[in-house]
């Protein structure tokens, strides 16, 4: 079949569903894309649009070179989301060690470039009072940034990404902060910021911490990884943010908009922050469920940091559609 083959893990999840349809659109048939699926997912989106299905684990080193196998171009967009301690194992499993899976099957397998997703968690951020202000692809991850289990594993991921490039590998990391909006497509998967987001605008959600980070469009993030293979530099890393605020300015700017609902927020701190995230411990632990609400998330929520996207504009080319815009497609 012709067309660049490229291969995309994680085409079943928000960001990677949004990539599928980008390359798709953009390339149409100058690509020939396989996604790979594991036991259980919902591919029903993916059955009508021209990308072959692979059935492979990124826990399972033998299927991941299977997969990745004849790929000029792999889109590593797997990975797990959660915060509260009871999932440290599993973070490590699936975001350390399936990185590892696909960086070593993407060296054997002679892929000439990878694009791996990672986040803002991977990107350090200085204690208040210490360091920059701003963070920028080069500051270094911090020792309190270890006990956020989501951080810690991302953190350890872009390792796995910078031992395969120091073994030959061309790799290119993109991080994407907070993840919103609704995306194209039909059916496509959707994101627990999104549910969030909605209930501030409903008015059932009023309480907010006291720090802020960056945000993007799940569109712009599609976009960077399609730029991060065509224009990045190897062995770098890409900060993927359209803009940074305070929580307290999130729920104005959804305040703001037509039907909101959303209400002056209080802030979660204090005695009642420590048993908001205690609570998002023990509903984890009992649901087995992932949880965005824990002992951590709330104070790594509580600092304020400000990501800089200076990098990917100049060396990416991207432009960032405006947050209202964002907004409104995630409440509607």
């Amino acid at each position: 079949m012709s067309g660049i083959p490229i291969l995309i893990t994680g085409a079943t999840g928000y960001i990677g569903a949004q990539l599928v349809l980008a390359l798709l659109r953009n390339f149409g048939d100058a690509v020939h894309c396989r996604v790979t699926v594991r036991s259980g997912s919902d591919t029903g989106f993916l059955k009508n649009l021209p990308v072959q299905i692979v059935n492979a684990d990124i826990h399972d080193a033998i299927a991941v070179a299977e997969a990745v196998r004849g790929s000029e171009v792999v889109f590593h967009c797997a990975g797990l989301i959660a915060y509260t301690a009871n999932f440290r194992n599993r973070l490590y499993e699936t975001n350390v060690l399936g990185t590892r899976n696909v960086v070593n099957a993407c060296i054997a397998c002679g892929v000439r470039r990878l694009v791996a997703t990672s986040s803002i968690a991977a990107i350090g951020v200085a204690e208040p009072g210490q360091g920059e202000p701003e963070s920028t692809e080069s500051s270094e991850f911090s020792e309190w940034q270890r006990r956020n289990v989501y951080m810690e594993s991302k953190h350890l991921a872009e390792l796995e990404c910078r031992r395969g490039a120091a073994e030959g590998l061309d790799v290119v990391m993109v991080n994407p902060g907070v993840v919103i909006g609704k995306g194209e497509g039909a059916d496509v998967p959707g994101s627990s910021s999104n549910e969030v987001l909605q209930r501030i605008y409903r008015g059932s959600l009023p309480f907010c911490p006291n720090g802020g980070t960056g945000f993007v469009d799940v569109r712009d993030v599609a976009d960077a990884h399609i730029a991060a293979w065509q224009q990045g530099l190897a062995g770098e890393r890409y900060i993927i943010v359209g803009e940074n605020l305070t929580f307290r300015e999130l729920f104005g700017r959804i305040a703001a908009l037509p039907g909101s609902r959303a209400k002056t927020p209080l802030r979660v701190s204090g005695p009642f922050a420590s048993a908001t995230g205690l609570g998002g411990e023990i509903w984890s632990l009992l649901s087995g469920r992932p949880s965005f609400i824990s002992i951590e998330s709330i104070r790594q929520a509580s600092r304020p940091a400000v990501y800089s996207n200076r990098r990917s504009v100049h060396e990416l080319g991207m432009s960032y559609r405006p947050l209202e815009e964002t907004l409104k497609s995630t409440i509607s």
